[in-house]
């Protein structure tokens, strides 16, 4: 089996083919250094009745930068996982009334090595993020998450 991209850019057109959701919310980049990753969006098809980011769209896009993040930071420790959101938490702090970006950081201390560490011993695990949505420099959205991941029965990962 060939490993899936760790590439952003080419990660990110997967994901525009996968989930066509995401092809119409119009994405444009996706970043990702190993430990960050963000996802930027244009207002315009994301737009709601009042001329503001739609709430199931910042929903969306808060929740795929989680799953991403964690999908990504996977691969890049050999592990090819099915990931999805268990659960989550969102907070709508202010209006988002232009171009957006979603942003998610892998948690501080250990938690991410005890993810590591679940995949390993039971094939399986959890990370608790949060994911916020900024526009122009405010925090609009803020999301929090729990993501479970499933190794792949057909994985050769570590």
């Amino acid at each position: 089996m060939s490993q899936l991209t760790t590439d952003p850019a080419a990660f990110l057109q997967w994901i525009k083919q996968q989930i066509p959701l995401t092809a119409a919310m119009q994405l444009q980049q996706l970043t990702f250094d190993g430990r960050q990753l963000r996802i930027t969006a244009p207002l315009a098809p994301n737009v709601n009745d009042k001329g503001t980011g739609f709430g199931g769209s910042l929903a969306s896009i808060a929740t795929l930068a989680g799953w991403a993040l964690t999908t990504l930071y996977l691969r890049h420790q050999g592990l090819e996982c099915d990931v999805v959101i268990a659960d989550s938490h969102l907070r709508y702090l202010a209006p988002v009334n232009g171009d957006f970006e979603a942003r998610v950081s892998l948690p501080l201390g250990d938690e991410s090595e005890q993810l590591l560490q679940r995949m390993q011993q039971r094939g399986r695990g959890r990370l608790e993020l949060q994911v916020e949505i900024l526009c122009n420099g405010e925090l609009c959205l803020s999301l929090d998450g729990r993501y479970v991941a499933m190794r792949r029965a057909d994985s050769q990962g570590a």
